[in-house]
């Protein structure tokens, strides 16, 4: 048997008024998606434990089966796996994002999708100015960058995440130490965002952005500490071989703690104009190879956070036509196990995460399907698989 998990990050969310108080996922037009909840079995899924912040590091851990509370070390460390970064155990890592402020409020958590090549400018400027033996910066994907301390450090440090921030003021969201010995990390954060707020004030990029009529890459803000975590791969744990599949530095960082392969698609950008035809070939491809592939697309989560109802409708309907419909058409149903599940609730009205349990299908050959005809967070609160928590999806779907 094979298995496969396709993500749409971020796509539940609450009824909207302009849509007839539907939510998007009931909006959307997704026949693919409902073929699969008409012929498999529905539930719903708590991803964000209790206490634990609704991150997609945090869900897309639950989603595997891990114990986020015991192995969540922040979302930096596990980007960094992704980019090849080296960790020591005494090293403290942040995702550090370039965003926008206006007015001292944060407007932006992406610079208004600042491109790759215009991050990578300013990362080795900030490089430059800012680094030293004990600071360290390392490019990611468009405004996904790293943020390495060592010597001395605590990852004890409140930080808050910019895309569940955006209109607040930045002297209420600053870092601050939970310990005594923290307050050496929260005094060199909050001189690293202040420096580099001079720095990038007049960065060329900026003022070709702003010439542009495009938003600056005028701050950092480094967030979701941690060290590097101990975590068993699903490789070795059930026995599979496996890939994972996503243009998000932190999907694949998990990905290669659970010990898959990455698997690079070109086009797959993280946004709304991502690649779908490219990744769902290469899910086919790498179904033929191994046992389990880990499918994830961040647009319907990239289009919450910005508030946009339309475009999120479009990112679902995108992800279901573009590639499930192409993922059902090639692969051999009655050997594949297929489930759908969003990581996490992105609503557009929040413009960012919250921890309501999730909708989820599973697709099983041998599956009796229950009464659930169309996927959604309120329909599969009916479904014939209940709630559940902790490592039950992954072993329902491996049948473990």
């Amino acid at each position: 048997m094979k298995y496969l998990i396709l993500v749409p990050d971020g796509a539940a969310d609450y009824p909207v008024e302009k849509l007839n108080n539907k939510t998007p996922l009931e909006f959307a037009f997704k026949p693919n998606i409902d073929f699969l909840t008409e012929n498999g079995r529905c539930g719903i899924m708590e991803t964000i434990p209790p206490g634990l912040p609704p991150g997609s590091e945090v869900a897309n851990l639950s989603i595997l089966g891990y114990s986020p509370e015991e192995c969540y070390q922040g979302r930096g460390v596990l980007e960094a796996a992704s980019l090849g970064i080296k960790l020591k155990p005494d090293e403290v890592v942040f995702r550090c994002n370039t965003i926008s402020v206006e007015d001292d409020s944060i407007i932006s958590h992406s610079a208004g999708h600042i491109t790759s090549e215009e991050s990578r400018e300013i990362i080795n400027t900030l490089n430059k100015e800012l680094s030293s033996e004990n600071v360290k910066f390392h490019k990611g994907l468009d405004y996904r960058h790293i943020l390495v301390l060592r010597n001395g450090f605590s990852p004890k440090v409140e930080c808050f995440p910019p895309h569940d921030n955006i209109g607040r003021k930045i002297k209420n969201l600053f870092p601050r130490a939970l310990t005594s010995e923290a307050r050496k990390t929260e005094i060199i954060l909050k001189n690293l965002i202040t420096e580099s707020k001079k720095i990038l004030k007049d960065h060329p990029v900026n003022l070709k952005r702003l010439t542009q009529g495009k938003l600056p890459a005028n701050l950092i803000w480094p967030w979701s500490p941690g060290t590097k975590p101990e975590m068993e791969p699903l490789t070795q744990k059930y026995g599979i071989t496996g890939a994972v599949i996503s243009a998000v530095d932190l999907i694949k960082g998990i990905g290669i703690y659970a010990g898959f392969e990455v698997i690079k698609v070109e086009g797959a950008t993280g946004l709304y104009n991502t690649n779908y035809e490219g990744k769902a070939r290469a899910a086919i491809d790498a179904l033929e190879k191994y046992d389990f592939v880990y499918l994830h697309v961040e647009a319907p989560d990239e289009a919450a956070h910005e508030g946009n109802v339309k475009l999120k409708i479009k990112c679902i309907e995108d992800f279901d036509r573009r590639l499930v419909g192409m993922i059902l058409k090639e692969i051999d149903l009655k050997r594949t196990v297929i489930t759908i599940i969003p990581d996490h609730f992105t609503p557009v009205s929040v413009r960012g995460h919250t921890n309501e349990m999730v909708p989820f299908v599973i697709y099983r050959p041998d599956f009796t399907p229950d009464n659930v005809k169309k996927f959604s967070e309120k329909n599969c609160h009916n479904g014939s698989l209940g709630i559940i928590r902790g490592d039950q999806l992954i072993r329902m779907v491996l049948n473990r």
